[in-house]
């Protein structure tokens, strides 16, 4: 074992410490990936030093090859690296569960009562605050990530093809890789990583034991004779499981059409406002597709079937999460400390960056303009900014939300709580 996993084990916290750890991070993940793995970073590398920086950086690039929902992925890793499957069960299940409830509740709110103003007024205030962390992830990640010239040009050039050129993200992860993998030498010194206690009997028996508790439910519902709304969502969202790579934006690809056009499940401004809810709630923003199978359960049967269905779409959504984890997580030390491979690793982290810049711009957007329009110019794709539509209200709390973090230090409770309540104050009286 190196220094650096000696130093590491020396400061290993028990599972009650650390349960409180994602305990607090799970309630705090606000704003997409970007917004959480900086949190995650400050909270497990910087703070409690629990992973050292090559191997968060090592975990996250993995994961972002990976479908499905990063940030959760990567928390599920550091639980299984500090206390096993247990440690990655419950640093996963408490990355989704506080956002799971409040977008149950909010479901629920929503398809009862419709909009209500009050939490309307908080969650914008909590949308303009959130900016604030995606800046802190893009200036952590960045600095640790772009080491090399070479990196640098691979994340702008990741930016520019992911924003102006929508090129698939799944492309520009293999692009970054390959150029990592042809520039690094294979003859470059490595160090010895212990693999006596991984076996292929070992991968190939979590495979299987994850396979039976991802999709054993979902046949037990055909069945057994379920509504065919449930077996329709069980299979709909597997197969988004699978093929979204990218995160929760990929996912929207893959599914607006389908949800509002082919199975008509929700109309257009239903799916925008899943969307905004899954922005604006804790957790991954991949929780869309539980409102989606809430929305599409109630209007079939009503509160129970909307329930149901929207935990159908929870099961199949992160189920897979621990298959993908839980059977690659004892590799990616070994693949780290392969030449060739930690080049493609290296690369791939530093393309990462350009996507966490293009996300956060366009949450930005989103945010402080009401209308952003995308337009076509040829191959190039352009976001567009209504300048008539700004809106003065979430760009002043979003720089308060900059003066108190960066100039005051305060803590991200303090002030999502903070600008929530004068967000609430000001959209509520005027």
């Amino acid at each position: 074992m190196n220094s650096s996993n000696e130093n590491l084990m020396s400061k290993m916290p028990s599972l009650a410490q650390s349960t409180r750890v994602w305990w607090k991070i799970g309630i705090l993940s606000f704003g997409g990936p970007a917004a959480q793995i900086a949190l995650m970073h400050k909270e497990i590398v910087e703070d409690h030093k629990w992973l050292s920086e090559q191997q968060f950086l090592s975990a996250l690039s993995f994961c972002m090859l990976l479908p499905g929902p990063e940030a959760m992925q990567l928390a599920t890793y550091a639980g299984w690296r500090l206390h096993g499957i247990v440690g990655g069960l419950i640093a996963g299940l408490l990355f989704v569960i506080p956002g799971a409830v409040v977008i149950m509740a909010l479901a629920t709110i929503y398809s009862i009562y419709g909009d209500v103003p009050l939490v309307e007024a908080l969650f914008y205030g909590i949308k303009a605050a959130v900016l604030v962390i995606v800046v802190e992830a893009l200036l952590r990640i960045s600095r640790k990530a772009l080491s090399q010239k070479i990196h640098w040009i691979i994340a702008g050039l990741a930016f520019i093809g992911i924003f102006f050129f929508s090129i698939p993200y799944p492309l520009i992860v293999l692009l970054a890789g390959l150029m990592g993998w042809l520039m690094k030498s294979a003859t470059t010194a490595q160090q010895t990583v212990d693999m006596s206690h991984i076996s292929a009997g070992k991968t190939f028996g979590t495979i299987v034991s994850w396979l039976a508790i991802w999709l054993l439910p979902m046949l037990a519902l055909s069945w057994l004779g379920a509504p065919e709304i449930l077996v329709e969502a069980g299979k709909f969202f597997s197969t988004l499981a699978v093929v979204t790579f990218g995160g929760a934006y990929a996912v929207l690809a893959y599914m607006a059409q389908d949800v509002v056009v082919q199975f008509g499940w929700l109309t257009p401004r239903e799916m925008v406002d899943a969307l905004g809810l899954a922005e604006t709630t804790p957790g991954p923003l991949i929780l869309v597709t539980q409102f989606v199978g809430f929305l599409a359960g109630f209007k079939e049967g009503g509160l129970t079937l909307g329930l149901a269905t929207a935990f159908v779409a929870l099961w199949v959504t992160f189920a897979p999460c621990f298959l993908w984890i839980f059977a690659g997580a004892p590799y990616i030390e070994w693949i780290s400390n392969q030449p060739r491979l930690y080049g493609a690793l290296k690369a791939i982290t530093a393309a990462v960056v350009g996507v966490i810049l293009n996300l956060s711009i366009w949450f930005a957007l989103h945010v402080l303009f009401t209308n952003v329009t995308r337009k076509k110019l040829g191959h190039i794709t352009l976001w567009q900014p209504e300048l008539a539509t700004i809106e003065w209200l979430a760009l002043a709390l979003f720089g308060s939300s900059c003066v108190l973090a960066f100039r005051l230090r305060w803590g991200v409770i303090r002030i999502l709580l903070v600008i929530s309540v004068i967000a609430a104050v000001f959209r509520l009286t005027t």
